[in-house]
């Protein structure tokens, strides 16, 4: 007898349980904040090289009439437009600048390449970029700032979640929300890249703290048949946080202001001491069987029910471990039991390239608004208005239509809707718009899905280590979206080309992946390394009783086999 049967009685979403998750969905705000925030910290606006005859002015404007723009940058002969990162070794004097002397042929002059700019103010005062001119050659540095953001993330999900299974939830979050405020200023006032890189990546981190152990405390209070639910929900709260922070960007257009007004809404969380507690299923774990039931009893006060005493006085009793036949004993498991056995290697391989992709693609396209064209602040909020009924279209239908079903259909709409942009002619931008949003809405759906869809394909003994390896190779993803965003240079629309092949490979692939939904949870490797498999009729008549649903009727039959583990499969 275990918490879920105190949650039989305590009520699966009471009056306490919502009073409290709403407090933890809270956070998901703020941390939508730092994560979203290199779009405009690092908002790259237009400029172009400072011309000799402007050496020493003050005010400086982007603006220059049309036949300065013709005198002075060369142009590039696919695009037509001007080259801003070099400009034609001339004299510049005012004969030549005013049309009395002709401009040299392109072949006949050479160009020198600047390292004095002007940028387009109109809508960014002042941003990390243009603070420290990563233009031109330097441009790949605001991409490896968002890259090591991303870096901090993988690391932080590492630390704070093995720290919070060590320590407890509570503890682990204040810790995460004081350093992430304490950074969160730090970066704000970096004299330099290096100091507000490392600042950056320790947030990326304490994301994860604030975030995970969040959701954690959220998930482990709510009952089985809510779980979906409050799963997606606390998603929607980051979305939430994703549109708001185009609407700190709008007011706030100096970067280092906006860095701090992204960081302090993190205070009032602070207050959370008083009001959220402990886990009772983490401190039940920990043998603090009266610190877990003093904190049922307060729930269960509020929620105007009463507890048995002998479900109370059963929380530790103590469960049978299940036996392994695949699995070594008394030997922690490790990424390798997933890799050591055929079927549970491919579906396992195939699961960690859908993570990636999900991911990367996630973050590439919320990261790639700037790019798009248009009104960036619009692009950007639109792209955080389609993860509502990207998560809504979820809830209802998770539990209807199969996690395969939506994890496929998703990916291969995301990857059409992008590679699209390939045929949009130049003039009609808005369509490249309508096509990423499209594909942001489909890939939130599945990214959403991927996280239930592998729970249910792992093992009970190893599910945790599944779902942690599954979350590194995601952070690689995310780790090399700045990178792939940095090819717009080259190609506009390249970026949205390689995440749209990705997410299409990866959908034609997820249909190799069993079908979860309505089946019993696996408990065993040997349980995960039969799941799914194909065999031929000879293995199955040596297996005898312990496969089921069989196709007997045909030769060399291809079936799926179906664990022979008790209960039904539980969202996580």
């Amino acid at each position: 007898m275990g918490y879920d049967d105190v949650i039989t009685h305590l009520g699966d979403f009471g009056k306490y349980q919502k009073r409290i998750y709403f407090l933890v969905c809270l956070p998901a705000i703020s941390c939508a904040f730092h994560k979203l925030a290199g779009v405009f910290l690092l908002a790259k606006p237009d400029f172009r090289c400072e011309l000799p005859f402007e050496f020493g002015s003050d005010n400086l404007t982007y603006e220059l009439p049309d036949n300065v723009w013709q005198l002075a940058y060369p142009k590039d002969p696919l695009t037509n437009k001007y080259l801003t990162c070099e400009y034609y070794n001339v004299s510049y004097s005012p004969d030549y600048l005013s049309g009395f002397s002709p401009p040299p042929a392109s072949s006949e002059v050479s160009t020198v390449y600047c390292d004095k700019y002007v940028y387009d103010r109109s809508t960014w005062k002042n941003s990390a970029v243009t603070e420290w001119n990563m233009v031109c050659g330097r441009s790949f540095l605001s991409a490896t700032s968002d890259s090591l953001f991303m870096l901090g993330v993988l690391l932080g999900s590492i630390i704070f979640g093995q720290m919070s299974d060590k320590y407890g939830r509570k503890p682990i979050f204040f810790a995460s929300l004081v350093i992430q405020l304490i950074f969160g200023v730090l970066a704000a006032v970096s004299p330099e890249f290096i100091t507000y890189t490392i600042s950056r990546i320790i947030i990326g981190a304490t994301t994860s703290g604030v975030f995970l152990v969040a959701y954690v405390i959220a998930m482990e209070m709510v009952g089985p048949s809510y779980r979906i639910f409050a799963g997606v929900v606390v998603m929607m709260f980051f979305s939430v946080g994703f549109m708001l922070t185009a609407a700190f960007a709008y007011f706030i257009t100096d970067w280092r202001w906006l860095q701090i007004g992204l960081t302090l809404p993190g205070v009032l969380f602070m207050s959370y001491y008083w009001f959220i507690p402990e886990s009772a299923r983490w401190l039940l774990s920990k043998n603090r069987k009266q610190d877990a039931i003093a904190n049922i009893e307060k729930a269960a006060r509020v929620n105007k029910v009463k507890i048995p005493d002998d479900v109370l006085d059963n929380l530790l009793e103590d469960t049978t471990e299940v036996k392994d036949p695949l699995d070594t004993p008394k030997r922690e498991p490790s990424v390798f039991d997933l890799l050591r056995y055929p079927n549970l290697r491919r579906k396992t391989l195939l699961i960690f390239f859908d993570w990636f992709v999900n991911s990367g693609t996630y973050y590439g396209l919320s990261w790639n608004t700037s790019n798009l064209g248009g009104n960036v602040l619009l692009n950007f909020v639109i792209s955080g208005a389609v993860e509502i009924p990207a998560y809504t279209f979820l809830i209802f239908t998770l539990n209807r239509w199969g996690r395969r079903s939506i994890l496929c259909g998703c990916m291969l709409t995301a990857g059409t809707a992008l590679l699209l942009t390939v045929f949009v002619p130049d003039d009609m931008n808005w369509l490249i718009i309508v096509c990423a949003m499209i594909g942001k809405l489909a890939i939130t759906s599945s990214y959403g899905t991927v996280y239930i869809f592998s729970a249910e394909q792992f093992p009970t003994v190893i599910r945790n280590v599944g779902l942690g390896a599954s979350s590194m190779v995601a952070r690689i993803g995310g780790i090399l979206a700045p990178y792939f965003n940095l090819l717009s240079e080259v190609w506009k629309p390249l970026p949205l080309i390689i995440f749209g092949a990705m997410a299409f490979i990866g959908g034609l692939l997820s249909l190799l992946l069993p079908e979860t939904h309505n089946k019993p949870m696996l408990e065993t490797i040997e349980d995960g390394e039969r799941f799914g498999k194909k065999v031929r009729q000879e293995d199955l008549l040596e297996q005898g009783e312990e496969l089921k649903e069989v196709n007997l009727n045909r030769d060399d039959a291809e079936v799926n086999v179906m664990p022979n583990g008790n209960g039904v499969a539980k969202d996580s």
